[in-house]
């Protein structure tokens, strides 16, 4: 495992190594390459190709997608913009949940589920192993407190039987956690945290100390008026935007977090990968710790 502060394409956060991929800490995550809601194709498919494409372009070699997200097109639109896939690009993918007709997201852990996702991810990727396998686990609200020893063990022989490179876990509690660590190796956990949802603090931590990337997702998720009114007085100060201040607090919080920022556009893109580089000071980040409560 290492860490540098910049790739040479200038990406902000330097590198991380996802068991034996090094990876940019600054990745993409495609979630808003669909129709509102999560939900059908884009309302512009070129450019949703376009910012497919100019996230490679850019250094990034980090992109996140699930089979859930469309369903079906965001995997499509990844495969139509980047297949072949580059050599250094790791393409992410969730298990553990469905769509259902009313725009739901259902659990979907049975082994059998898990195996048809996988397969569906495959198919839809057109690879013949997917790079990084995270089991989306609780619901819509957030983890949920639950034995994943089944649907954990699917997966692992899924992985002896050589169709997925490396596991992590998603939306997790930290037993979870641990109970994923003691069935297999674990590259990776992706849970929501941001500047004011803060309780994976302890467990970013224990991750960092061996070895284990930290995926946050929703970076301005779960703010209350008051908190969003202190990002916004920071960002205001120094010059910048508030999602620029929470990205890029986010890089420097811990070595071993991961940014997978979405946007459908290629001029937000740029925009994103310009604010998280921008150097918050001591004063700065004590500040915005302050938020957290």
């Amino acid at each position: 495992m290492h860490t540098t502060s910049t790739t040479s394409t200038g990406l902000p956060g330097g590198t991380w190594t996802l068991g034996d991929r090094t990876v940019t800490r600054f990745g993409y995550g495609a979630m808003q390459l669909t129709g509102p809601g999560v939900a059908g194709p884009p309302k512009d498919h070129d450019a949703a190709i376009t910012v497919l494409r100019d996230a490679v372009a850019s250094g990034i070699t980090h992109i996140d997608t699930a089979e859930t997200y469309g369903p079906r097109v965001v995997n499509e639109l990844i495969k139509e913009a980047l297949h072949p896939y580059a050599a250094d690009l790791l393409v992410a993918t969730k298990v553990g949940g469905r769509r259902d007709p009313d725009g739901g997201w259902p659990a979907a852990r049975e082994p059998d589920e898990l195996r048809a996702q996988i397969d569906d991810n495959l198919d839809q990727l057109g690879v013949d192993a997917l790079d990084l396998v995270h089991l989306r686990l609780g619901d819509a609200n957030g983890p949920v407190a639950e034995d994943i020893g089944d649907a954990l063990a699917t997966l692992v022989d899924l992985q002896r039987q050589g169709v997925i490179r490396h596991l992590g876990v998603s939306n997790a509690t930290a037993d979870q956690v641990a109970q994923a660590r003691s069935s297999a190796p674990i590259v990776s956990v992706q849970n929501m945290y941001n500047l004011a949802s803060r309780w994976d603090d302890a467990l970013i931590d224990d991750l960092a100390t061996d070895g284990i990337a930290y995926v946050p997702f929703f970076p301005l998720g779960g703010f209350s008026p008051l908190q969003s009114d202190a990002l916004s007085a920071v960002a205001t100060r120094i010059g910048s935007t508030p999602m620029s201040v929470a990205l890029a607090w986010l890089l420097q919080r811990s070595p071993n977090i991961l940014l997978i920022p979405g946007t459908s556009s290629a001029q937000h893109l740029r925009e994103n990968i310009a604010g998280a580089g921008i150097e918050l000071s001591e004063s700065d980040v004590r500040e915005l710790d302050g938020i957290v409560g």
